[in-house]
């Protein structure tokens, strides 16, 4: 297949996911809508390298991580992440319901081995997914070594509709509040007066016609490029993710000044940074064949559905003491199922259909974005390899 008839053909299927999206009103989240035409090519058409052939290394994907993570840093303050204190407790508490559903029940059902291999994947991401695998595949365990990739490609069907669905009941909760004037809205870069000069205190005297795209995507890979040094020098003493502090400088690099808010949207490249990220999350979906899934089926709907069960218990009673409502402590705790992007394009899709008024959007994005943007990174980013390095020892 020449390359840019794979570049057709997986660009296509995103824009079929956004149309399906649109036309339910995010109902049917588009990255549900992409996953399974994805899952469909591979299994049927599409080479296995269809990703990689259009353009989309895990290179150019790894760059992209660290711009998007950067940039999404800018969107959150230091007020506000103090403010994100209830959401960190949800995010842990809905991680702490899926290993109690999964061994106070699913050890009933599964044996204990796949109880262990699949706590990890089920909370986090692809790093937590391959210890995970490699652990099994070291122990002998190959059929679980598969389980271990294949419960992290699938757990986000279960996540995304379900996200969905919560969330556009929370948003029409505070939609109705701010159209009562019931609804305090945090300020966000868009509601200041002058955008330019408040984003970029250090640079408040430099003309604005130097302030090009490639000195915006500069700053934002300086920053990232501080985020990956810190990892590499904090190594001997403790392990942090690099796309951790990634986040944590770019809160940090906005809040000084140093970057804008929302800066790859201004240098025009957040489009094309969420197109590469998106490949590369449904490249994961290749190893998923037919008879892999005929073989883990019944444990993957098992602990799937135990999960997602001991989230919402254990979400609702955190947000009852934290008086959060239920719809978004759950769907802070199910970020944990696909963690960024998808916790940011599902959010923003159902802001985007609730409603067309700019500031009825921004008020709806400062109170629902910050906790779902933190909630996916407690879970996803931090916990969830905490938790692999400790479970694939049991092994």
């Amino acid at each position: 297949m020449s390359q840019m008839l794979a570049l057709v053909i997986v660009v296509a299927v995103l824009y079929i996911g956004d149309a399906v999206s649109v036309r339910t009103k995010a109902w049917v989240p588009s990255v549900f809508v992409c996953a399974v035409l994805f899952l469909l090519g591979y299994w049927t058409f599409f080479p296995q390298d269809i990703v990689a052939v259009a353009g989309v290394p895990p290179v150019v994907a790894s760059m992209m991580i660290y711009l998007l993570i950067t940039n999404m840093g800018t969107l959150l303050s230091v007020k506000q992440l103090k403010q994100q204190w209830k959401t960190i407790l949800i995010s842990l508490s809905g991680i702490l319901g899926i290993v109690v559903a999964l061994f106070g029940i699913g050890i009933l059902i599964l044996d204990f081995e796949t109880v262990i291999v699949a706590i990890p994947p089920l909370v986090g991401g692809i790093v937590s997914a391959l210890i995970m695998s490699e652990g099994a595949t070291a122990a002998g365990l190959t059929t679980l070594s598969v389980f271990a990739i294949v419960i992290y490609a699938m757990q986000g069907f279960a996540g995304y509709p379900l996200t969905s669905i919560v969330l556009n009941k929370e948003g029409k909760r505070l939609l109705e509040k701010y159209r009562k004037g019931e609804l305090v809205v945090e300020e966000t870069s868009e509601s200041s007066g002058d955008e330019s000069q408040s984003g970029l205190k250090m640079f408040k005297n430099l003309p604005e016609k130097y302030n090009t795209s490639y000195f915006k995507f500069f700053r934002l890979a300086f920053v990232g490029y501080l985020a990956y040094l810190t990892s590499t020098w904090l190594a001997p003493i403790v392990t942090v993710s690099p796309y951790v502090l990634c986040l944590l400088f770019g809160i940090i690099g906005a809040s000084v000044g140093f970057l804008e808010r929302q800066v790859l949207e201004k240098a025009n490249g957040f489009g094309m940074a969420i197109l590469v990220l998106m490949l590369f999350v449904f490249d994961g979906l290749k190893v998923a064949t037919p008879s892999m899934m005929l073989e883990i089926i019944y444990p993957l709907i098992v602990c799937i559905m135990l999960g997602v069960i001991g989230m919402y218990i254990f979400s609702f009673f955190i947000g009852k003491v934290l008086k959060v409502s239920k719809e978004m402590a759950f769907a802070v705790s199910l970020t944990a199922l696909y963690g960024f992007p998808a916790d940011y394009i599902i959010t923003n899709e159902v802001i985007n259909s609730l409603t067309e008024d700019k500031k009825e959007r921004e008020a709806l994005t400062s109170h629902m974005m910050p906790p779902m943007l933190v909630g996916g990174f407690i879970s996803v980013t931090i916990v969830s390899v905490i938790l692999a390095g400790f479970f694939v020892a049991l092994l």
